[in-house]
């Protein structure tokens, strides 16, 4: 039942949830058992909060959230320089983040706020720390832990048990297999497995899954092709992409990621 039905759903909070005075609590949101909600935190529309979750510090989630068993947001960075400054974690619309899922608030030394876009699916157990930013539609599978200060773009997909060190970036479409080491940044639409990691080709599944035309992933096959297999710097690399390619929105995002990595770019 939503307000498009033409209906106001209550909002409930189960008797043996814990909700702070000061909290923000959307229409239709539902607080489940043993629950607990801070001060500082609020929470949209429709959101549903399940058993024994915790959300604290200066949280905000938005609307048709879905937060599971277990799950701790907004706790204190695991930062030895946090000395209790006030600092945030934001979190979209739309997202599922499934059960013991922890994601904590940034730091002020860092970006002030850990940041999480719409329509994301965070598996089981998956960790999301300080100063992170992750975009649209990510899907982050059991276990996998981001590092302090990580970028994942749009829709990447980071697999069970995959590790992402401090200050990498995972490009847009991109994937992580399982229990890879990510120690450089991530091309967008890549394809990225092993230890040590290296790239193994394009997404073919993400890319057709997001209706990137055929035209458009054969230039990204090429550009992985430069990229990876031609034994040029980056530097060089991407001079002949923009010598060779054809150019279109993807082909411009990939060359400024490689651009301005800082990490190095995992090939």
């Amino acid at each position: 039942m939503s307000a498009s039905d033409g209906l106001t759903r209550p909002t409930r909070v189960h008797p043996t949830a814990v909700v702070a005075p000061g909290a923000q609590l959307g229409q239709g949101v539902e607080i489940g058992p043993h629950a607990v909600i801070g001060e500082n935190v609020s929470i949209g529309d429709g959101t549903v909060v399940g058993p024994g979750a915790v959300i604290e510090g200066w949280t905000t989630i938005g609307k048709n959230c879905r937060v599971g068993t277990g799950v701790c947001l907004g706790g204190r960075p695991q930062d030895y320089k946090y000395k209790g400054e006030k600092t945030f974690l934001k979190i979209g619309d739309n997202n599922d983040i499934r059960e013991y899922v922890t994601m904590h608030r940034g730091t002020a030394d860092g970006r002030g706020e850990t940041v999480v876009g719409s329509g994301c699916l965070f598996m089981a157990y998956s960790h999301v720390a300080h100063d992170c930013v992750v975009g649209d539609g990510v899907t982050i599978i059991n276990s996998a832990q981001l590092a302090g200060h990580c970028v994942v773009e749009d829709y990447a997909v980071i697999s069970g048990l995959a590790g992402v060190h401090q200050f990498c970036r995972v490009g847009k479409m991109a994937m992580v297999g399982g229990m890879t080491k990510v120690v450089k940044d991530v091309p967008p639409f890549m394809l990225v497995d092993g230890n040590p990691a290296s790239v193994r080709g394009i997404n073919v599944v993400g890319l057709r899954r997001h209706n990137v035309p055929p035209a458009v992933r054969e230039q990204i096959r090429q550009a992985y092709r430069i990229l990876c297999k031609s034994r040029l710097s980056v530097s060089h690399a991407i001079e002949r992409m923009m010598e060779e390619l054809q150019r279109s929105p993807e082909i411009d995002h990939l060359i400024d990621f490689l651009r301005s990595s800082a990490r190095g770019v995992m090939r």
